[in-house]
């Protein structure tokens, strides 16, 4: 494949990066929202989360068969079309008011999601030199970290900053806030299938090559793709797990004391606002240091500030924790593209599995709520700390691959 059809490919790739970025981001401000409309407990509230991980428990896999069976470009589509599907279901919560419904049509719009994400994340790796697929993957994740900065703003702002959240508003007014949120996201997705479709010939051109296989069951045989699949838990878990409960703690009176949309704003800008620019700079810096490097390095710094949040009181501990959102930003896709590189494994199995893994990190966000109503909201963050370690082991452990896999410039 020639350097002009894959940058041509990368293109909407990117856009799809920044698509599930935005829409996932909406999660933390629809925590704080459910909680409000449907009086629920901080467990309770975090199943909004916890069905997002269900999905990838349980469509992951299915998915990356789908995926060596039909193709990116097919793969992308009827993800697309199914996250619209998702969220036309919430719509009907104006009719039938029930949590479980909103349940419901969250996990099929993640469903969507998962199945765009098995399909991008290999696809972005392979558009290219595969000396450079850490940078490209971390670089297409940088849009992904710039639509949950979006995204984290527009849910803070049509929720939970809109009259459906304000005091004395009626639970219909909050549903109406909730349901507008995801009309105008279906809107955009379909944008998105347009603009797919627009570049479907630059898509086509760009298959993901498998000099092996798809086989799911040889991903689930394989060390380097298990060790990989454990990482991508931990530290997806430790990312939604610390984001879902951010809000909630900044607005707290002995934190920052802010409204909750004056907390979506904060965790917007500085958590994954971190997270966007730490993407940036490490797309950049992969072409100078090796990945487990960099990877070790942000997973001991991000480890070290969870730790400082435990012991420091108030605001000193939640800016720790709104830093944890820089050192985060390299960690999805240096554990991703380094699995892959790892794996003796085809690239569709080792995607699946890595996706179907995001699923096992529910775990973490449902002790944090746990953890939140027994003990208090500050220790929840304790979770977290203990899955850095695993990842700054994971860094530690695997082959040093130098900057470019050793392979020069291009």
């Amino acid at each position: 494949m020639t350097q002009g059809r894959a940058a041509a490919a990368f293109v909407p790739v990117t856009a799809l990066f920044f698509a599930w970025g935005f829409i996932c981001a909406n999660n933390d401000p629809l925590i704080a929202a459910m909680r409000a409309i449907f009086r629920l407990s901080y467990t309770a509230a975090l199943f909004t989360q916890i069905v997002a991980f269900l999905a990838f428990a349980t469509m992951a896999l299915p998915a990356a068969a789908l995926l060596a069976r039909w193709g990116a470009l097919r793969m992308i589509l009827a993800a697309l079309a199914t996250m619209i599907l998702g969220c036309l279901i919430i719509q009907i919560s104006a009719w039938a008011p029930h949590f479980l419904l909103v349940l419901a049509g969250l996990f099929v719009l993640m469903t969507g999601i998962v199945a765009l994400q098995v399909a991008a994340n290999p696809l972005a790796a392979m558009l290219g030199p595969p000396e450079h697929s850490h940078f490209r993957l971390t670089l297409a994740h940088g849009f992904n970290s710039l639509g949950v900065v979006c995204g984290v703003h527009f849910g803070a702002r049509l929720v939970l900053g809109s009259a459906g959240l304000t005091p004395g508003a009626t639970q219909m007014a909050g549903i109406a806030a909730v349901n507008r949120a995801f009309l105008i996201i279906a809107a955009l997705v379909a944008g998105l299938a347009l603009l797919v479709l627009l570049a479907r010939r630059q898509i086509l051109a760009a298959p993901i090559e498998e000099s092996r296989p798809a086989r799911i069951a040889d991903a689930l045989r394989s060390r380097p793709a298990l060790l990989g699949a454990v990482g991508i838990a931990l530290y997806v878990g430790a990312e939604v797990a610390i984001g879902s409960m951010l809000i909630l703690h900044l607005a707290s009176p002995d934190v920052l004391n802010l409204s909750l949309a004056g907390a979506g704003a904060h965790v917007a800008n500085f958590y994954w606002g971190g997270a966007l620019v730490g993407r940036f700079a490490g797309s950049w810096a992969l072409r100078h240091f090796p990945a487990s490097a960099l990877l070790a390095a942000a997973a001991a710094m991000a480890l070290a500030l969870c730790a400082a949040a435990l012991v420091l009181p108030g605001p000193a501990g939640a800016w720790c924790l709104l830093g944890v959102g820089l050192f985060n930003s390299v960690m999805f896709p240096a554990i991703f593209s380094l699995t892959l590189e790892r794996s003796d494994v085809s690239a569709s199995a080792t995607s699946g599995l890595l996706c179907l893994a995001i699923g096992g990190g529910a775990v973490l966000p449902l002790f944090s709520g746990q953890i939140a109503d027994h003990f208090g909201l500050h220790w929840s963050f304790a979770v977290a700390l203990t899955a850095y370690t695993y990842v700054l082991a994971f860094a530690m452990t695997g082959p040093v691959t130098p900057p470019d896999g050793g392979r020069g410039t291009g």
